[in-house]
């Protein structure tokens, strides 16, 4: 005879287990109620995947966004998201999306740069602390200025 509650802890804990390795990355999905808020969150940098569903090159992408996400977890300060342009034009127009993919980073709700370097993990996690950091950087001397 199987003890019952034996059984239900091993599921339980392969279940945490699973859900722990296999879970999503931390990639945030922005829309156009959501996007101009999120962007213009204060001493927050979003770096912002815009996509479509139809672009080779955005499916060549394969798993490298949420890898990214993955990556920054634990990064203070520094958000990761993502744009459909599809279902979200307006978002893509405001932000001057011309062609797929786009990589921007945003700071307090500005465009402080944009991505055009390798794709993998390494470059775009580099790419993001240093210019994070330049962001952060400049808006504290702006603060200064104000006070």
């Amino acid at each position: 005879m199987i003890n019952l509650n034996r059984s239900v802890s091993i599921w339980i804990v392969l279940s945490l287990f699973l859900s722990l390795f296999l879970s999503k990355a931390e990639v945030i999905t922005l829309t156009p109620e959501t996007f101009s808020d999120k962007v213009k969150e204060k001493d927050t940098a979003w770096f912002v995947k815009f996509c479509v569903p139809w672009c080779k090159h955005c499916k060549n992408l394969g798993t490298l966004w949420e890898e990214v996400g993955k990556a920054m977890e634990g990064e203070d300060e520094i958000e990761v998201g993502e744009v459909d342009c599809g279902a979200s034009k307006s978002v893509c127009s405001k932000a001057d999306i011309h062609s797929y993919p786009t990589f921007k980073l945003f700071f307090d709700g500005e465009e402080v740069a944009k991505y055009q370097g390798p794709r993998d993990v390494e470059s775009l996690k580099a790419f993001v602390l240093d210019e994070a950091e330049k962001a952060a950087a400049k808006a504290q001397l702006g603060y200064d200025r104000d006070l």
